[in-house]
């Protein structure tokens, strides 16, 4: 029900602003927007694991990009480490899959 109400106001008032904004964007069909967006929610949803000093130290060192030091990337590795990555690929997979994803791919640790 949620994920409805999610997908129809984005539909519905996030496309239209994000088109005027976005060169190009027009000429992406709706299918591929949707999948932006439901890939963007499971980001969300796997950020929200951080508390927001970790949430905001992480985008700083993602900005710095290759000018890290050794101890920033441990830093790195572990605030990536504390996303789960194996399921947060698992459920962008499972929202974009046509068939059920086995729950061993798609189950979080938290």
């Amino acid at each position: 029900m949620l994920r409805r109400v999610l997908v129809r106001t984005v539909v519905a008032h996030g496309l239209p602003r994000a088109v005027r904004r976005v060169p190009g964007l027009k000429h992406l069909p709706v299918v591929k927007l949707l999948a932006v967006a439901e890939l963007a929610l499971v980001a969300r949803r796997h950020l929200q694991h951080l508390d927001a000093p970790q949430r905001r130290r992480l985008a700083e060192l993602v900005r710095r990009g290759r000018a890290l030091s050794a101890p920033e990337r441990e830093e790195l590795r572990g605030l990536v480490a504390l996303l789960d990555t194996r399921a947060f690929a698992g459920s962008a997979a499972q929202r974009l899959s046509p068939v059920p994803l086995p729950k061993r791919l798609t189950r979080a640790r938290y």
